[in-house]
């Protein structure tokens, strides 16, 4: 690694943001031998005494650091759409559930980004990278969540599209500390899963493959360093559009006064602040008039993956082993375009129950409540059931469902007093995201019926026709020019220089599974094409291109070609 830096830059390169892009950005820019500094505006957990033990653990679970909680999970309200999402160090991988799965083919050819590249032969080699610095393995032991699933997909005659999760998670040797099974020695020590379903809590064992155990791991082997706590609120391109570079600037997080306020200059700019904090950073920059140029699809083709969240409590004595397994197991398609999952807490996240009440029908924002009344009404049994019953994070599975459709909404943006940026969402006319899937109302009333649990909707879907999404995606989209998208096809904003965007603001349609795999393929391909520094003594393939000696996973990354 080249350590010395012009004596104009203070680094090489800035990452804002540790999510999948962010972490994939830092270590591949380390390691075409430039200094990088990553900021993330959330904590750093850097053991498991440091992670919340339930999600009752306010101050270490909920992100909203003006009222002194600086956790891993972040909910955000919108007129549209309610966002759960990740912070810290790590960003989602964190407490995302480590499906990672590839898309189906619908996907690469959306017509938003179709013409600019052949994207299953591009990002191919990418998604092999991805899966092999992610640990992926196929779970492979059923449990009984899986075993109504598939009894599902045989019912409505799709029981051929049942498969096992792919996960990011080291599964061997349960309970007990192994050296490095990933990367040849090189990578951290690892403790095998014990199926306790904590994932979406933030693993308590180190099991889960987040990215502080591989790229972030390796990119700070090779000197990055990371800020936590630090939020950007400021970019200034130098030169004629950043290409002599950009100054940064950032503060301490949740501070209204702009608490230890830095400026900072560096060579490139990466933004992996997620969908909310690419967009957000983006648009203030422009109300302060250091990026006028960008893009007015600026906010534009925000994607909720088309998602539903439902749940199935069931009744105490039916709900033995509900919770024994990794947090996410199986899926079915009942239609191409549709993806189920189901989804268990085990025992940690009980104080999310508030977000529930029991299972509405389709409607308007008038129609809907009346139902809700109605349901109330009929189902006491539900009501007590989903939400004063206790234990109900045992006994409950989530069910999860995702489309591959075209539909979105766009972020408005307005300025506030203070300077900060007040986000809020309009539905596109034409093809808006849904706020009812009866694919997603169907299997959860037939679980219900199986078990003889009670099934809930979302508060927000219920009451308001509000969906919820745990992968808010888009908002600076690739597309072929500006009037477009926000990006080219290799990431780089429009009007500038040395500005790229890699994590879930810059993905241009509806993935259609959980997209965290994609995120990562797509920003190693991104990194890949920024040139080493000059002079700088760089392997000739980058770590985990090529399979690695001691590797665990217990399948070969999955092609492209085998996607549903």
């Amino acid at each position: 690694m080249v350590d010395s830096v012009s004596s104009s830059f203070d680094v090489d390169w800035v990452v804002v943001g540790s999510g999948f892009g962010g972490s994939v950005s830092a270590m591949r820019l380390a390691e075409k031998g430039y200094s990088v500094l990553v900021l993330e505006r959330g904590e750093h957990f850097r053991n498991k005494d440091e992670m919340p033990k339930s999600n009752w653990d306010a101050k270490r679970y909920f992100y909203a650091p003006r009222f002194g909680m600086r956790g891993l999970f972040r909910l955000t309200f919108l007129k549209d759409v309610l966002v759960m999402s990740g912070a810290g160090v790590g960003g989602g991988s964190l407490g995302y559930a480590m499906t990672l799965y590839v898309p189906p083919q619908a996907y690469f050819e959306d017509e938003q980004w179709r013409e600019l590249a052949d994207w299953s032969s591009e990002l191919a080699p990418h998604y092999d990278t991805a899966q092999r610095m992610l640990g992926v393995t196929d779970v492979t032991a059923d449990d009984p969540a899986d075993q109504l699933l598939k009894k599902y997909g045989d019912e409505i005659g799709v029981g051929h599209t049942y498969r096992k999760a792919r996960v990011g998670t080291y599964l061997d040797s349960p309970g007990k500390e192994s050296p490095d099974p990933y990367f040849g020695g090189a990578g951290p020590a690892r403790v095998g899963c014990e199926n306790i379903g904590r994932c979406m809590i933030g693993c308590p064992n180190g099991s889960k493959n987040s990215t502080d155990k591989n790229y972030l791991y390796f990119a700070q082997k090779l000197g990055t360093k990371i800020e936590a706590r630090r939020e950007v609120v400021g970019l200034r391109p130098l030169g004629d559009g950043g290409a002599d570079g950009w100054e940064v600037t950032h503060q301490v997080t949740g501070t209204r006064r702009g608490r230890d306020r830095r400026t900072i200059r560096a060579r490139g700019v990466v933004l992996a602040g997620g969908a909310l904090g690419t967009n957000e950073l983006l648009a203030r920059c422009r109300f302060d008039g250091t990026l006028p140029n960008l893009s007015p699809r600026l906010g534009e083709l925000i994607r909720t993956n088309s998602e539903a969240v439902l749940v199935v409590t069931v009744p105490e004595g039916r709900a033995d082993a509900l919770g024994k397994r990794v947090a996410t197991t199986s899926s079915i398609y009942p239609d191409p375009l549709t993806h189920i999952e189901t989804v268990t807490y085990a025992g940690s996240g009980s104080s999310l129950r508030g977000l529930f009440t029991v299972l509405t029908g389709s409607g308007n924002r008038l129609t809907r409540p009346l139902k809700w009344l109605g349901q109330m009404v009929r189902h006491p049994r539900w009501v007590a059931e989903i939400m004063f019953k206790p234990n109900w994070d045992d006994r409950t599975i989530v069910v999860l469902v995702m489309q591959a459709l075209d539909s979105s909404m766009k972020f408005t943006f307005r300025r506030r007093r203070d300077g900060r940026v007040k986000m809020q969402t309009q539905q596109d006319p034409n093809n808006p995201n849904p706020t009812f899937i009866p694919a997603a109302n169907a299997f959860t009333e037939w679980l219900a019926r199986e078990t003889g649990g009670a099934p809930g909707s979302s508060i927000p879907e219920a009451l308001f026709g509000i969906p919820t999404t745990a992968h808010i995606l888009g908002g600076a989209a690739i597309g072929a020019d500006a009037q477009h998208g926000v990006i080219d096809k290799d990431h780089r904003v429009f009007g500038y220089e040395n500005l790229l965007v890699c994590d879930g603001s810059a993905i241009p349609a509806n993935v259609g599974v959980n997209p965290s795999l994609t995120i990562t393929a797509m920003s190693e391909r991104a990194i890949g094409l920024v040139p080493a520094k000059e002079g700088a003594e760089v392997p000739e393939q980058p770590f985990g291109s090529q399979p690695i000696e001691g590797k665990t996973a217990t399948a070969e990354p999955e092609a492209l070609a085998s996607a549903h």
